[in-house]
């Protein structure tokens, strides 16, 4: 059975779509990405679509459901490299892509990434509760 490979890179995790999807590789890539997050503990997920030409309703939910599922596994998702075509038919289809972020090209997308991860709020939240002071030598 064909499978889309899934880097992992760091805290990422990276994936390429280089060919045309269809129903059962989408779903294959929602659980492997799902499964990949929680396994490594990964803060968050690339998906460069750069290569896709056409996305229909079913491909645009596929990539609304990793954005939410990730969201709950603690990790952010960004899509980059969407053709403006790809774009328009989401918008018309009435595909928000809830809980996912966009970016132009992967490096912007890998900058994105590490902004949303970059301050924990829960780890500010525990600083305080402990009086750690950010400013002082420990």
């Amino acid at each position: 059975m064909e499978r889309i490979p899934i880097l992992k890179m760091g805290d990422f995790l990276l994936v390429t779509i280089q060919v045309d999807m269809y129903d059962r590789l989408a779903l294959n890539l929602e659980n492997d990405l799902v499964q990949m997050v929680h396994k490594n503990g990964s803060k968050g997920v690339l998906i460069d679509i750069s290569a896709v030409s056409i996305v229909d309703s079913f491909m645009g939910r596929i990539i609304g459901n990793v954005g939410t599922m990730s969201k709950i596994l603690d990790a952010e998702t960004v899509v980059v490299g969407m053709q403006p075509a790809v774009a328009i038919t989401l918008v018309e289809l009435g595909l928000p892509l809830a809980g996912v972020h966009t970016a132009l090209n992967v490096e912007k997308g890998m900058a994105l990434l590490q902004s949303k991860i970059a301050i924990d709020p829960l780890d500010l939240d525990m600083q305080q509760d402990e009086g750690v002071d950010d400013d002082q030598p420990e």
